[in-house]
């Protein structure tokens, strides 16, 4: 077994639908901003979304909330269709995106059962006063690229080197965007094969609530989910 496997514990009981991890994304990893005609045209680039739906019949209705990512699955149905292998799993749980590698063909997307890969029709542009807050450490992906969720594998890698030179590090450093903006802690990234870690334990905890996103596929992803939990009747509902 491998000495780390990267996850994520995503907790729909504490989702509040905010969208902090999807503005916090979309900072960290130099995508491009959705404006109105992108968004007519569905063609918006999002590399985690907000799903949102409703229960019940008026007026008891209420709002349902699900984080959906990258799976970062361990038989992801992307990796073996793409001709250039720019999508590949590494040994530590990731699924890997090589922007320099891919042609653009969209293969992946179209086997991608959660939809949560993205074709750039256009060359990413930011007004004047944002090109300053680019993220040096990512990639300014150019058209006719495919891009998706990494776990911000930059920050894997930084806090990786670190700790081989000798320099503190801490949970912030290495988690990705998404998980540092959640104000609920809805989000829990971490390793997987350590039972000392965070999310080892969130998962423990919520282990009678946990799921995984269309698990009946086969494709084993690497995010959890813990259903959420009705409290007026102690009931808990699977959002799917």
């Amino acid at each position: 077994m491998a000495e780390t496997k990267w996850g994520m514990v995503v907790d729909l009981d504490k989702c509040t639908g905010c969208q902090s991890c999807v503005v916090a994304c979309q900072s960290e990893n130099n995508i491009p901003i959705n404006t109105e005609d992108i968004f007519n045209q569905r063609r918006a680039i999002e590399w985690i979304r907000i799903e949102r739906y409703w229960e019940g019949e008026f007026p008891n209705v209420k709002a349902r909330y699900v984080p959906v990512l990258c799976q970062h699955c361990d038989e992801a149905p992307c990796e073996p269709v793409c001709p250039v292998l720019a999508t590949y799993h590494n040994d530590q749980g990731l699924n890997v995106q090589v922007y320099n590698r891919c042609i653009g063909t969209r293969f992946c997307a179209n086997n991608c059962p959660y939809t949560v890969r993205f074709f750039n029709f256009w060359e990413p542009e930011w007004p004047d006063s944002l090109k300053n807050q680019l993220n040096p450490d990512v990639t300014v992906r150019s058209r006719g690229i495919m891009e998706k969720c990494t776990f911000c594998i930059q920050r894997i890698r930084r806090v990786s080197k670190n700790s081989k030179s000798g320099e503190k590090t801490n949970e912030r450093d290495l988690n990705p965007a998404c998980t540092n903006a959640c104000a609920t802690d809805a989000l829990v990234f971490g390793n997987l094969n350590d039972p000392e870690s965070k999310v080892s334990k969130a998962r423990s905890k919520g282990e009678k609530r946990s799921y995984k996103m269309l698990e009946e596929l086969g494709t084993e992803p690497n995010v959890i989910y813990l259903k959420k939990v009705e409290k007026g009747n102690k009931q808990e509902n699977h959002v799917h």
